[in-house]
């Protein structure tokens, strides 16, 4: 985009409108993650004497999370408001109306406060490296925990990495070890090196998404609001790091060829979205229904997943002999996340609930057999969901049940973490929502803001538990007031709100 370009885009009213209170946002949680985001040891910037106030008294652990606090509450705002003018935009003709540009625009305006700040809500940024260590090192990551690099904790790993093998597939691993040997020693910049394949990752969802919606019917604009210029993707994927963004764009871009009839080039994307996080694969029966074509007789359909998951296959093993190791990512992938308890996870809290209940009785000595099968029953469900979606072609299109197979993974799966919805966000926005659908994503996009709130810091050696209680009151409370503080924001939840009996079916964007 030349200059000339950008400063085209910033005149535009909506951006010149949305632009600074978003930027002020995004600039408040910079600031705050000098004290909550992780720092390594090492890292240069601790020796700032503002970041050490931030970060080693009370009083500045304090301020670091309340600046967090209100920027989320800001950015929340801002996102809510523009959606209200999304909407209202979109009825007022051609003139008016926000283009996806735009909306690329602000996500990028907004983003830009993020991309040297550290790593929040999550260390998984500092994980990459310390595996890329290990492989730089000459061990298999995808069988060997972190504990074989001296160090790895003051590199910013977590803990729980200490003996897991790492569940990416051979592409991350290979960018894994390349940023960890441009970046070594510097723990930090291989986490800002992270966050650029984050973005790259970003860039991809960035063009297929006003495709994948016009493609469908749906409403480009309204796609990228809510599935893009979204605050959990400025969290997770900008903030965060995290390599689901790079996974994400891959699964979009082999939809989005697969839409264009290059449903070879298609299969490609989705084995290397594999080739990341091996999750991707879900997406796969569904470029073989595109391929296919819509109507399509059962032999054609078969023999079109036959031939994407031949071709998919062909990438993940070309990909995982180039990166020569990865031989433990299968079980990795299944074992590792596993081991983690989120509570997330309906499944977690119907194995956990039940098992106390349980033990409690004395029918058990502990929780385990209850979680087992509770989460065996989840992962039984999934498999149901995504072969119904897929066998059931002519009820939804292939977009659409993509990204209700991603949905449903993240509602069953053992383990939930917030930028796990991510998966399916983008997919589902561009696939076409009614205005009732539309709603639960922003009471979700609200609720999981919250919990960014509470789980704010990663550096909580300073921090007292009772101060997660408090921040959960007042982040509940301001959101609230966020969310029902005026009629912009109400009448994007609530029905009555909207003028006219038919409030519900109006902007109905069908797919």
């Amino acid at each position: 985009m030349t200059a000339g370009a950008i400063g085209t885009l910033a005149r535009r009213p909506a951006v010149r409108h949305f632009g600074p209170p978003g930027l002020l946002a995004t600039a408040l949680i910079a600031i705050g993650a000098l004290g909550v985001g992780w720092l390594p040891p090492s890292s240069e910037v601790n020796g700032n004497t503002a970041v050490e106030l931030l970060r080693t008294t009370t009083a500045g652990s304090l301020a670091a999370r309340a600046l967090v606090v209100i920027g989320l509450a800001m950015l929340l705002q801002a996102w809510l408001l523009l959606g209200a003018h999304v909407r209202h935009a979109r009825t007022q003709g051609p003139a008016e109306a926000v283009s996806p540009r735009d909306l690329l625009a602000l996500l990028v305006t907004w983003s830009v406060p993020l991309l040297l700040a550290p790593p929040m809500f999550s260390r998984d940024a500092y994980s990459y490296y310390v595996q890329g260590r290990v492989f730089a090192s000459g061990a298999d990551p995808t069988l060997v925990g972190v504990h074989v690099i001296p160090g790895w904790f003051d590199d910013g790993a977590d803990p729980m990495w200490i003996e897991s093998p790492t569940p990416y597939g051979p592409l991350f691993l290979l960018i894994e070890r390349s940023i960890a040997t441009i970046a070594h020693p510097n723990a930090y910049l291989g986490a800002l090196l992270f966050r650029l394949v984050a973005l790259a990752g970003l860039a991809l969802v960035a063009y297929w998404l006003p495709r994948l919606a016009s493609s469908v019917g749906a409403d480009p604009a309204t796609a990228m609001w809510l599935g893009l210029v979204n605050p959990l993707i400025l969290l997770h994927f900008v903030a965060g790091a995290h390599n689901d963004a790079l996974m994400v764009g891959l699964v979009a871009t082999g939809l989005g060829l697969a839409c264009q009839n290059k449903c070879i080039w298609g299969a490609v994307a989705i084995g290397l979205a594999a080739s990341v996080k091996p999750i991707a694969l879900v997406a796969l029966p569904f470029v073989g229904l595109l391929w296919a074509g819509a109507h399509s007789t059962w032999g054609m359909r078969i023999r079109s997943w036959l031939m994407a998951g031949l071709v998919s296959l062909a990438t993940i093993v070309s990909v995982l002999l180039l990166a020569g190791v990865g031989s433990g990512v299968v079980s990795a992938t299944f074992g590792t996340p596993g081991g983690v308890i989120t509570w997330l996870s309906p499944t977690t809290i119907v194995g956990k609930s039940a098992g106390y209940a349980s033990t409690w009785l004395g029918w058990t000595n502990d929780d385990g057999p209850a979680l087992a099968l509770a989460r065996t029953a989840g992962t039984l469900a999934v498999l149901a969901v995504i072969a119904w979606l897929a066998l059931t072609p002519t009820r939804r299109t292939p977009l659409r049940g993509a990204a209700l197979a991603f949905a449903a993974l993240v509602a069953f799966g053992p383990v939930v973490q917030p930028w796990y919805l991510l998966w399916s966000l983008p997919l589902l926005a561009a696939s076409g929502l009614s205005e009732r659908t539309q709603r639960v994503i922003i009471l979700l996009t609200a609720f999981f803001t919250v919990h960014a709130m509470i789980e704010s810091s990663t550096n909580a050696d300073n921090q007292f538990a009772a101060a997660d209680l408090i921040t959960f009151a007042v982040s509940a409370a301001i959101v609230l007031v966020v969310i029902f503080g005026s009629r912009s924001e109400r009448r994007l939840i609530w029905p009555a709100d909207d003028a006219g009996p038919h409030g519900d079916q109006r902007a109905r964007m069908s797919a």
